[in-house]
């Protein structure tokens, strides 16, 4: 893959490079209308896969949050078509690395020294690349070492970047702002946090610590002495990440262990330490030859308050689900509904609401369930298209529920799609440790 020697990092150059993505998508969509007016019958598909290869060049060369915005999107299989979630998808792991001389200078600046005079080995190439840094190969004595090198300017232009990014993603979506401010916010609030690698560092260890005994996992070590802001050093894990596993066809035996270690890491995760690993993309995993599987980057984990445990997770639960007077009363602890509202308003929102979380329980209740359901995750898919695009959902112009919901949400969808990618049947029980409230 080529090289980049540099990033454009003052908001002059940025905006520029946006501008001239803006004049490409325009240009793909007047080619768009006149094949349609002759009447091409691949003409959105054409157009999907222009917009799709022209955004994501010019969006890998930037990095930092303008390509989160593509990797976080192509989680949701809501938001773009499909030839949008392939190409987007590749800045899980796989987006253009930096050149070695600027990998150099980050060390220089940030150790005084270069990479070179710190570790015994360290390869020139990046063996990762991803929208925030990317991944070098070193070694010093006995330990290999992954060494995750932040991209210049990326810390810097986080606001500024989604400040222009989003008009192109709203047009490329074809949605209006309040329909895609969520994301925004969201990559914001976890990017300035992302872009924190002695956060990160002490993020990370106590995470990996406090799941050091799940049965399935490896946590690699950290070492603080070859870390600074803007440069992360651990343990090597051999492996392949999610898609060049499912490349190699594995059994539905392997399948299904592999969703039965994640379905138990979230388990586990959310009941025992009130925080999650809330970035489950494929590329944040490596699947070892032993089955075991690697967990990597903790840039972006939610912490989960007690008193919103101890309200949220009873929705997964049948008995209550089918109690609509208990119902009610938690969406409204849990501000989905309000009692300031006209009573036919109530009884519409929490219609809808119980609907939602009633399709979203359903492998909760059951003893086993299949994720290579298509019906479920398309029932699932336009369930959420639908509440994403209802205006009247929102209150004073805020979408309804907790804040803390959006995040634990995106995780389980994120999970979700990993188990439904491996197409795994697998035991769904939960180690909830709460009373039904009375």
């Amino acid at each position: 893959m080529k090289e980049q020697n540099k990033i454009p990092t003052s908001k002059v150059q940025r905006a520029a490079k946006l501008f001239t993505t803006g004049a490409k998508v325009g240009s793909n969509y007047v080619k768009y209308y006149a094949k349609k007016a002759v009447g091409n019958e691949h003409a959105k598909e054409e157009l999907d896969e222009a917009n799709a290869e022209d955004i994501y060049s010019s969006l890998s060369e930037l990095k930092g949050s303008a390509l989160k915005v593509a990797q976080i999107m192509s989680m949701d299989k809501n938001m773009m078509p499909q030839a949008m979630q392939d190409k987007f998808s590749l800045a899980q792991y796989s987006a253009p690395p930096l050149s070695y001389p600027l990998v150099v200078k980050t060390f220089r600046q940030h150790f005084g020294k270069g990479p070179t005079e710190i570790f015994d080995t360290f390869t020139k190439n990046a063996v990762n690349a991803a929208s925030i840094g990317q991944v070098h190969k070193a070694t010093k004595g006995d330990l290999m070492l992954a060494v995750k090198v932040q991209y210049p300017g990326v810390a810097d232009s986080v606001k500024s970047d989604l400040k222009m990014v989003k008009p192109i993603a709203m047009k490329m979506l074809g949605l209006k702002e309040n329909e895609v401010q969520q994301y925004f916010e969201e990559v914001e609030t976890k990017l300035l946090e992302e872009t924190d690698y002695d956060f990160e560092l002490k993020q990370s260890i106590e995470i990996a610590e406090a799941s050091a005994d799940l049965e399935g996992f490896v946590f690699p070590k950290y070492y603080p002495e070859f870390s600074c802001k803007r440069i992360l050093t651990m343990d090597w894990i051999d492996g392949k990440h999610m898609k060049e596993y499912l490349a190699t066809n594995p059994s539905q035996t392997e399948r299904n262990a592999i969703g039965q270690k994640l379905w138990n890491l979230y388990d586990f995760q959310v009941n025992n330490i009130r925080a999650i690993h809330a970035d489950p993309h494929p590329g944040n995993f490596i699947i070892k030859e032993d089955g075991n599987i690697g967990l990597i980057d903790f840039g972006c984990v939610k912490r989960i308050p007690e008193d919103f445990y101890q309200m949220y997770f009873q929705l997964l639960n049948s008995k209550m689900i089918n109690d609509n007077e208990k119902l009610r009363d938690l969406f409204f602890k849990l501000e989905f509904i309000f009692k300031d509202e006209p009573k036919t308003s109530q009884d519409m929102f929490f219609d809808v609401f119980k609907d939602f979380m009633s399709l979203l329980i359903k492998p909760f209740v059951t003893d086993t369930f299949d994720f290579s359901d298509k019906k479920y995750f398309d029932d699932l898919f336009a369930m959420g298209e639908d509440l994403k695009t209802r205006k009247d959902l929102r209150k004073n112009g805020v979408a309804r529920g907790s804040r803390h919901i959006l995040y634990i949400n995106r995780t389980y969808f994120g999970l979700f799609a990993l188990l439904h990618d491996l197409g795994a049947t697998i035991s769904t029980k939960t180690s909830f440790n709460f009373e039904l409230s009375n």
